[in-house]
C-alpha cells in the first residue's frame, strides 16, 4: 500500500477532501498486516479520533478501492474486508477464527475459455482450511478475537 503522504496526493489530485479523519485512516491502513472490515478500521481510528463517524470510514474505503489503492473481498459470510496489498497474491481463511492471510504463490495463469461467453475482470483463488494457531489449539490474536466475536455477534443477529 501507499504511504500516507502518498494518498494524500492522490486524494488531492482528484479533488477530493484531505481531512484528519481521512489521514488517521490511511495511517490505520498503511500499518496493518490484516484485512480489515471498515468496522475494525473504524474501531482502531477511533482510539486516536473518538469523534470519526463509520459513515467517513465506508467513503475513504470506498474512494481508495475505486482508485485501485485498496482490495474489496468478501469472503462468504461476514462483512467485506479491505486488502491494503494490491499486488496479485491469494488468500488462506481459516474456517475456525476467521483470519485471512495472504498468500505469494506463482500458480499457472488460469483463464476462462473463449468460448464461454464472459470475460473475468479478475482471478482469485481463496484456500480455506485451519490456521496454525487453531490446529495448535493456540489463542488467536487480539485481533483475530476481535473479529471472531464480530462474527459470531453477526451469525447470531442472522440466525
Amino acid at each position: 500500500m501507499k504511504s500516507p503522504d502518498e494518498l494524500t496526493g492522490l486524494f488531492r489530485d482528484r479533488g477530493l477532501k484531505v481531512t484528519p479523519q481521512r489521514q488517521c485512516i490511511f495511517r490505520a491502513l498503511y500499518e496493518t498486516r490484516e484485512h480489515p472490515t471498515a468496522e475494525a478500521v473504524f474501531e482502531e481510528v477511533r482510539q486516536e479520533m473518538p469523534t470519526i463517524s463509520l459513515r467517513t470510514v465506508y467513503q475513504t474505503l470506498n474512494d481508495l478501492t475505486a482508485m485501485g489503492e485498496l482490495h474489496q473481498i468478501t469472503l462468504g459470510s461476514g462483512s467485506a474486508r479491505f486488502d491494503p496489498t494490491i499486488a496479485p497474491h491469494h488468500h488462506l481463511v481459516c474456517e475456525s477464527c476467521g483470519q485471512v492471510s495472504d498468500l505469494h504463490l506463482d500458480f499457472p495463469e488460469v483463464r476462462v475459455p473463449d468460448d464461454a461467453g464472459f470475460i473475468a475482470s479478475s482471478t482469485e483463488i481463496v484456500f480455506r482450511g485451519r490456521c496454525g494457531a487453531c490446529e495448535r489449539g493456540a489463542p488467536a490474536s487480539a485481533a483475530d478475537q476481535s473479529q471472531q466475536q464480530h462474527n459470531h455477534k453477526e451469525h447470531a443477529a442472522h440466525g
